[in-house]
């Protein structure tokens, strides 16, 4: 039996529910199907924690009217879980890991399976760009090393300012276009299938092959 630990608040509209691992084997990048034990909905969520914790971690976005996202946020700790997987390709191969050159591209929590390389492989030559509606919408950002994440904010600031010297003010399809890949690039997306829709032929403008672009559609 899968049972609650902690349910932490991420970011405003996005929280990290921790629970028991019973030796579950997976890969960084898979995904399982999860719900509240007994309940009929249950949900794909990418493994946020890498396979070295000895806990599973999830990350939820809050949906108005959610089924599942807003039941699991009521979980309190000591509470099953019901769980099926892991699933899923959406992985680094083993011969990549050292030499190959990686461009994360996520939106909201398609940033979770990110974490969940970066905490794996800490060694990865990356590049991760978050797409988010203001600074305040980051998820755990310290993860990531100096120089390593561009937030990219979509939401104008009011004051008319640009943003600081760490993020981008504007869409991650916007900065792509801007900052062209090397075609080199092993380039992971990962959110809403609007932006993985646009920003496939970003990539393949920038020369980049089909065979080096990989993508995990949330909705």
């Amino acid at each position: 039996m899968f049972r609650v630990q902690s349910v932490r608040q991420a970011c405003p509209g996005a929280y990290v529910l921790r629970f028991d691992r019973n030796g579950l084997p997976f890969r960084p990048g898979q995904y399982i199907h999860l719900g509240r034990h007994g309940r009929i909905h249950m949900r794909e969520y990418s493994l946020y924690s890498p396979p070295s914790r000895p806990y599973l971690e999830v990350l939820i976005k809050e949906v108005d009217g959610g089924l599942v996202s807003a039941d699991l946020k009521r979980c309190v700790p000591g509470e099953p879980l019901d769980l099926a997987g892991p699933f899923g390709d959406f992985r680094i191969r083993e011969e990549d890991r050292e030499t190959g050159r990686f461009l994360f591209v996520a939106t909201g929590t398609g940033i979770a399976p990110f974490h969940c390389f970066v905490l794996s492989y800490p060694l990865l030559a990356y590049t991760l760009l978050h797409g988010v509606r203001e600074v305040g919408d980051g998820i755990d950002w310290g993860v990531y090393g100096p120089g390593r994440l561009i937030p990219c904010l979509s939401r104008p600031a009011e004051d008319g300012r640009s943003a600081s010297a760490d993020c981008y003010r504007g869409r991650v399809t916007r900065y792509l276009m801007e900052h062209p890949p090397d075609p080199r690039t092993l380039c992971y997306l990962c959110g809403g299938s609007d932006m993985i829709y646009q920003v496939l032929p970003i990539l393949e403008t920038a020369g980049i092959p089909r065979g080096r672009i990989f993508a995990e559609i949330y909705f």
